[in-house]
């Protein structure tokens, strides 16, 4: 390897994207398009990123595999960033086989960690574990550290484990200042912002306040019944009922739990969850019939009451009822939550993370584009989806629930 590869690969290891074209912008050979593609990764244009990385990719001989498989785990890092989280995993399993069979350690953990930030992003959360726990960052040096920090953060923040978040931050951090790498520093401060403003609104006896994360995480293992808004169930300890799929029923068990310890009128149940402006001897016999299967949803943890004006909710001697709610309440708040961390996504990309078709995806980024709330840039398959977070509000909890099963 020559001086001028070398001196750009130590430029692109700190940080340098400049420094590293300065020594190979204007060569055409198969190490030099792999580091040009790298540090126009690094300064953000990635299509000529990607560009580059395949013609380096063509350019390496077949024997030279391990800089072929290189190239890939790069590649990938781009699509990850750019939220391309459609890219083939099988190809990024195979390079890291390749590295780990000729002892490049390095890259092969860092070609995991990719994978693991790509399920942390879908949702897999126990997938992300069981491959984060077969690494040990003690062995990497610092940006693998705080790569491996900010994914244990990250996990421990969908767990709502906000002591074992907060631990791996401060490591993160520390490993970080050792790295001096700005972009790494930033990522940091990112995860420290998303502990360290409110995640969620805390509705009860009439009055509202906002709530951080480890404020939820306390809320939730208390012995008040919380109706849970940002996950669409009923919880009491161990012990959830969702309701995600019953929209009527959840929209009653959220009524009567921002009433609670009074009763909610007939009429208003009616208003509120039907949208009835006229009732009728139908409304309410719709009503009753709803009522009667959100008893049933909640025999183990409530019981609802009829009143001679409505209907209350029972929670039990010496419990209260608590609905914790999103911080901002928007329609289409998901889809919301994911775009709001800064990066650009495809809606191929929202539509996995989400788990619902892309036709779906794409009415609600059309319904929030009128809307003004986000904007797009480029065409067909080319598209992406950006907006700015919400200002002082972490959207943590509008992130989809951990899959069943994973």
């Amino acid at each position: 390897m020559d001086s001028l590869i070398t001196a750009a690969a130590r430029a692109l290891a700190a940080g340098d994207p400049l420094g590293a074209l300065k020594s190979v912008a204007l060569r055409a050979d198969a190490p030099a398009l792999a580091l040009r593609g790298i540090a126009m990764a690094q300064l953000g244009d990635f299509a000529r990123a990607k560009e580059l990385l395949r013609s380096a990719i063509r350019a390496f001989r077949p024997a030279e595999a391990v800089a072929r498989a290189r190239c890939i785990v790069a590649e990938a890092e781009i699509a990850l960033v750019s939220r391309d989280l459609g890219w083939p995993a099988k190809t990024l399993d195979a390079a890291r086989t390749t590295l780990e069979a000729h002892g490049d350690r390095l890259n092969a953990a860092f070609a995991r960690y990719l994978e693991v930030r790509r399920l942390l992003l879908i949702g897999r959360l126990a997938g992300a574990e069981q491959m984060l726990a077969e690494l040990d960052p003690t062995l990497f040096p610092s940006a693998l550290r705080t790569a491996h920090e900010l994914v244990v953060a990250g996990i421990a923040m969908r767990r709502l484990r906000t002591k074992a978040a907060r631990v791996a931050v401060a490591r993160a951090e520390d490993a970080a200042r050792d790295a001096r790498i700005p972009a790494l520093t930033a990522e940091v401060e990112s995860a420290c912002r998303l502990l360290n403003t409110p995640a969620a609104r805390l509705v009860a006896n009439g009055e509202e306040r906002l709530l951080l994360l480890e404020d939820v995480e306390t809320l939730l293992a208390s012995k008040a019944l919380v109706v849970d808004a940002c996950r669409y169930v009923v919880r009491n300890g161990t012990t959830v009922v969702s309701l995600a799929t019953r929209p009527v029923l959840f929209a009653l068990a959220r009524a009567l739990g921002e009433a609670w310890p009074r009763d909610l009128p007939r009429d208003q149940l009616l208003a509120r969850v039907f949208g009835a402006r006229f009732v009728d001897e139908s409304h309410r016999g719709r009503l009753r019939v709803e009522i009667a299967r959100l008893r049933r949803m909640l025999r183990n943890l409530a019981g609802i009451s009829a009143t001679k004006r409505g209907f209350a909710l029972r929670a039990g001697r010496g419990r209260k009822v608590v609905v914790l709610a999103r911080p901002v309440e928007e329609e289409h708040g998901a889809v919301l939550a994911f775009l709001a961390d800064g990066e650009s996504w495809s809606s191929s990309a929202l539509a996995l993370a989400l788990g619902a078709s892309q036709r779906t995806v794409q009415r609600a980024l059309d319904s929030l584009a009128a809307a003004g709330k986000v904007q797009s840039f480029g065409q067909a398959r080319a598209r992406r989806w950006i907006t700015p977070p919400v200002p002082g509000f972490t959207t943590i909890l509008l992130l989809p629930a951990p899959r069943l099963g994973h």
